[in-house]
């Protein structure tokens, strides 16, 4: 009876490597697409942004895909948060379009929705996620307070939104995991969570080259993470 018990871990630990090897070829592509990204960035070639950022994104999608999203409802839901982080990350890329920019901070809202759900439908532990959200208040009430003295009136609503949203992102990423889900969802959730500090540095701090050095390839390993989670 032990022996036999063992097999249904070991069925999931043999799936669960299989998923993420099909990914490799669309890591890589994000890899490279970033680092072209990072590149073109740093020389303001706005071309190369056009062209890396978005390839980059698509190789998070196609890793999904690749490790079996469509398989489950949570493969499902967590596609549709990569989808709109894709929609995201082109709406980002124009300068001097406020009403562009909003529409990108709108996508990438509803990607942490969708991403909360996928959460969400894995199952979560009331207790975990209570514990997380206790942990995670006081670092919400210190962004809040870095950020908002430099956002302009009309942006302090969604703002506000999006830090709401995301933080109930990561909170149930610890009550999934605490319910016994893999330990790299809440990884993957807190490398986003991470990453966005740099955008909002970038946005409505101070520009420079800095935020998108940590904070592009934090977001798209971020992505690449949770991707990566569909094949458990």
């Amino acid at each position: 009876m032990e022996v036999n018990s063992t097999r249904p871990h070991q069925a999931q630990i043999a799936c669960i490597g299989s998923g993420t090897d099909t990914m490799l070829p669309f890591v890589i592509l994000t890899a490279l697409a970033v680092a072209e990204l990072l590149v073109a960035e740093r020389r303001d070639w706005r071309a190369g942004v056009w062209i890396a950022k978005p390839l980059a994104s698509i190789g998070f999608i196609a890793a999904a895909l690749a490790a079996g999203a469509l398989d489950t409802g949570y493969g499902c839901w967590i596609l549709v948060g990569l989808v709109l982080s894709w929609f995201g990350d082109v709406f980002l890329i124009p300068r001097g379009a406020p009403r562009v920019f909003q529409a990108g901070v709108l996508s990438f809202l509803l990607g942490h929705v969708a991403y909360t759900i996928a959460f969400a439908v894995r199952g979560l532990d009331p207790s975990g996620s209570l514990l997380a959200a206790l942990v995670l208040l006081a670092p919400v009430v210190l962004v809040v307070r870095w950020l908002l003295p430099h956002v302009e009136a009309e942006m302090k609503v969604p703002v506000y939104a999006y830090v709401v949203v995301i933080s109930a992102m990561v909170v149930c990423a610890a009550g999934a995991v605490a319910a016994a889900a893999v330990p790299t969802i809440l990884l993957g959730a807190l490398m986003f969570y991470v990453s966005d500090l740099a955008v909002a540095r970038e946005r409505f701090v101070t520009d420079t080259f800095r935020n998108k050095l940590w904070g592009l390839p934090l977001y798209y390993g971020a992505q690449l993470v949770l991707a990566s989670t569909v094949a458990s």
